[in-house]
């Protein structure tokens, strides 16, 4: 497989970076000489110097015999023209583009004009994280497979809890089932077998029923406060989103943002939510607010630096959990060491998501973790799979991977051994990065 990447810019250095490390062959393409060079210095992949949507720099590139081209630059007309150029003289047959743009995201006559396939909008994929993490409060990490029937939460392992220092097999966690399927360790990802043990401050990921939620938060621990209030800092495209969604489930909305023109947008465009028009890190205003009495503090400007010291002045202050986007992959591990319990990158998410349109037709969506080292994927079992008709204890699977449920007929199993897999089952796989060649394989 051959697959084009018009952008060097964060995006399109996480995808090369997951897709070198699976030996797919990778162009990257950018006019940017520092952003190629980053790439250069840490990535084998080729490169190609010049604009996205010339035909002659896609020819260079080897457009002739690509497999799929991905356009996520900053730029929406440069991701458009080039997935146009693709599917115009190239015939490229999957053309992904990243759209900030509203109006032409949601314009399907266009997208499909210019052969994108799918367009993906990082702020509302952002705003979708963030919305996820304010209906399941105990979490620092929520996605959702299978139209929101499956949830796999990611919970931090507090210093109190009861897990730590116990094999995984002597844990009494039946009531209801639950499955760890991998366990985040500072920078490490593990795939657990019975005789590993849980450690403090652990994330661990399970799948989960979503009528079970509040059982399995009982379980293992954790404590779900029903939220109410929402303070949104940063009233752009994600805060706006987060808020209109908010307001449909009648939560208490306040919104700071600093631009006066973005207020009166929206005053004019939401109809419940408080517009404040100053700054988030000012400690008088959030305490003027009543900030202590929030459920969620969410900090979701442009401004990752403003959103990490807005955070943790909420903290300070008593707000019960804190939301906090981050854009530059670096101040991950800062904002986590910090002690901010949910941390969100936009450009890792748009990462994720642009993924799945690279790999087996079968893989019906994913999601990665611990910045790519491995991945939690939904896959259909069709006819001639090798998982058809055997047991989990029967089929070996290919190493540091395990299947956290089965989804039969819209009934969700959290499997044990004896469980068999049928043909048109759907699997909750999670999986290292080394091993996803394999499983698709399987496929």
């Amino acid at each position: 497989m051959r697959v084009i990447i018009v952008g060097a810019g964060e995006v399109g250095f996480q995808l090369a970076k997951f897709l070198s490390a699976e030996n797919i062959d990778v162009v990257v393409i950018d006019k940017n000489k520092a952003k190629l060079k980053r790439i250069s210095d840490e990535i084998d992949v080729a490169l190609t110097e010049g604009e996205g949507g010339s035909p002659s720099v896609l020819k260079n590139a080897g457009a002739d015999e690509a497999d799929i081209l991905l356009a996520v630059t900053d730029m929406d007309e440069t991701n458009m023209i080039a997935c146009l150029v693709a599917k115009a003289m190239f015939q490229i047959p999957r053309n992904v583009a990243r759209i900030r743009n509203l109006e032409y995201f949601s314009n399907d006559v266009l997208l499909q004009s210019l052969g994108i396939n799918p367009a993906i909008s990082p702020e509302i994929e952002a705003a979708k994280a963030v919305i996820r993490l304010i209906e399941v409060p105990f979490a620092a990490d929520v996605d959702d497979f299978e139209n929101g029937k499956v949830k796999v939460i990611g919970f931090r392992i507090p210093p109190e809890s009861k897990l730590i220092g116990k094999a995984f097999k002597e844990l009494n966690l039946r009531k209801p089932k639950v499955l760890i399927g991998a366990i985040q360790r500072g920078d490490t990802i593990i795939i657990p077998s019975g005789n590993d043990t849980l450690k403090k401050n652990d994330i661990i990921y399970l799948p989960v029923r979503m009528e079970e939620l509040d059982l399995v938060c009982e379980s293992i621990g954790a404590i779900s406060r029903p939220v109410k209030r929402v303070m949104i800092l940063g009233g752009g495209r994600i805060g706006f989103y987060v808020a209109k969604t908010m307001e449909e489930q009648n939560l208490s909305i306040k919104i700071i943002e600093k631009d006066i023109d973005r207020c009166k947008f929206l005053l004019k465009s939401l109809k419940k939510s408080v517009i404040l028009n100053g700054d988030g890190s000012d400690q008088k205003l959030l305490e003027e607010e009543n900030i202590q009495n929030m459920d969620v503090f969410a900090a979701i400007s442009n401004n990752e630096e403003l959103n990490i010291m807005a955070s943790l002045l909420a903290k300070s202050l008593g707000v019960k959990r804190v939301i906090t986007i981050v854009n530059k992959t670096d101040y991950l591990p800062l904002a986590h060491n910090l002690g901010i319990e949910a941390v969100l990158s936009p450009r890792l998410i748009t990462a994720s998501t642009i993924l799945r349109y690279v790999r087996s037709a079968n893989i019906l969506s994913l999601t990665t973790v611990a910045e790519g080292k491995a991945e939690i994927m939904e896959v259909e079992v069709k006819e001639g799979s090798a998982f058809t008709g055997k047991s989990l204890l029967e089929f070996e699977l290919p190493q540091k991977t395990l299947i956290g449920a089965i989804i039969r007929n819209n009934e969700v199993i959290i499997p044990s051994g004896e469980d068999h897999i049928l043909y048109n089952d759907k699997l909750i796989i999670f999986t290292l990065r080394e091993s996803i060649k394999q499983v698709e394989k399987l496929l």
